[in-house]
Order: structure tokens, then sequence, then C-alpha cells
């Protein structure tokens, strides 16, 4: 299996700009749970509950540096959209290969709602969500040379 990415956190400085000291001190790196597993798990640095129809945005204090070509892709886990129609807001989250040196340090956030009709609990350090790394392409007439700077959103911001 080729390597291809490295996840780690995100500094205490910039943690803190959306989230707490003792939240930080909590994460956990994603990592898959079997060898056969295609996603590694994103776990809570602190535990939440969502009623139905109720959102979060989840400061995971992770970063990852990927090599060019290849994408993280973020989606719930199975499980609890299976059980608690858990969903995405943005229903896939990308991760490109350069977001690892945007302003914010490559941050991943998570924005989830609970779309079902039972309330969600999910406590300290347990998985709520998944990410799969894919290989990409591009056209043969591509010709972007553009940087990105900025974070969340910020690539069609020029």
């Amino acid at each position: 299996m080729k390597k291809i990415a490295q996840f780690f956190k995100v500094s205490k400085e910039e943690y803190l700009k959306s989230g707490t000291e003792e939240a930080f001190n909590s994460v956990i790196l994603p990592k898959r749970a079997t060898s056969g597993s295609a996603g590694y798990d994103f776990f809570a640095p602190e535990s939440f509950s969502l009623t139905p129809k109720e959102t979060i945005k989840i400061a995971t204090g992770v970063r990852v540096k990927i090599d060019e070509g290849w994408v993280l892709k973020i989606y719930p886990r199975s499980s609890l959209g299976f059980k608690y129609r858990l969903r995405l807001d943005n229903t896939v989250g990308i991760i490109d290969s350069d977001y690892f040196n945007a302003d914010n340090e490559g941050h991943i956030f998570i924005k989830i709602t609970n779309c079902g009709d039972k309330p969600l609990c999910i406590e300290k350090g347990k998985a709520f969500a998944q990410g799969i790394f894919i290989e990409y392409g591009i056209t043969v007439d591509d010709d972007c040379s553009t940087t990105r700077t900025g974070g969340i959103g910020s690539t069609d911001k020029k």
C-alpha cells in the first residue's frame, strides 16, 4: 500500500481560536480501526449531543500533509449515518493537499447535523467521522498556478 499522507495536531495557539485547552489536550490523531479499513476515524475531542435537526461544528485539532495528486474526503461514520441519519453539512468534506499550508494551519473542521428523529450522544474520544484518501487527476490543458493562502472556503476568494 502506498503511503501518501501524515496526520498532525494543529498548534495549541491555532486550536484555542475555536476550542478549549482541555479539548486540545484530548485530540487523538485519526487512525484506521483495522488493517482492511479504508477510512481513518476522526475522534471527538470533547463530548457532544445533538437533538434531531441540531447542528454542530467540531474543531478536530487535526491537520494532514498529503502528497500532491491526492485528496482526503471526510464522511460521517457509516453506522452513525445509518442509525441517526448523521450528515455532513457540506455533504462530503474535501481536504486538498495544499490546505496543510493554509493560514489556519490546515485545521480540519467537521460540521454535522443530526437529520434523524432521535438524540445522538458522542463521548469524548469516540469516532464520529471518517476520512478516505483518494487519488485524482487533472485535465491535459490545466494551467492553474494559483497557490492557497486562506483556510476553509478561500479558493473562490481571489
